[in-house]
């Protein structure tokens, strides 16, 4: 049973810590968090889109998207000329997703960040 946990790499001496550091590290970038957020609404796009999205110059988020490549967060398909990037599975936003709901939780001053708040539940205190 120890062996399996140690396996999934939940372990504090798991062999995976460093790499999970890596990973929160490359996702560390407002613009990669941008770049992870744009994909998951949309399935693929290029680098121009991107750009276009992220607020940022097509050199930087290709800048970026290298990064994210080599991760293997994010991966290409060739369209005619075009490189169009996706998400490589879901794990980069539910990483994303869950960095962003601390985030919610660290400005919410002893309120419930809208996370918590379902559609058609009250908010508390109200």
């Amino acid at each position: 049973m120890h062996a399996d946990k140690k396996m999934c790499g939940m372990e504090p001496s798991s062999e995976y810590v460093d790499l999970a550091a890596e990973v929160l590290s490359i996702l560390s970038d407002p613009t990669r968090i941008r770049i992870v957020l744009a994909l998951r609404q949309v399935d693929e796009l290029p680098v121009g889109a991107l750009a276009e999205i992220v607020g940022k110059k097509p050199s930087g988020v290709s800048q970026h998207l290298a990064r994210l490549r080599m991760a293997r967060m994010v991966t290409t398909r060739q369209e005619g000329t075009s490189v169009l990037y996706r998400l490589t599975d879901e794990h980069a936003i539910a990483v994303v997703a869950e960095a962003i709901k601390q985030a919610e939780h660290a400005v919410a001053n002893g309120q419930l960040p809208p996370h918590h708040h379902s559609a058609g539940q009250p908010r508390a205190g109200s």
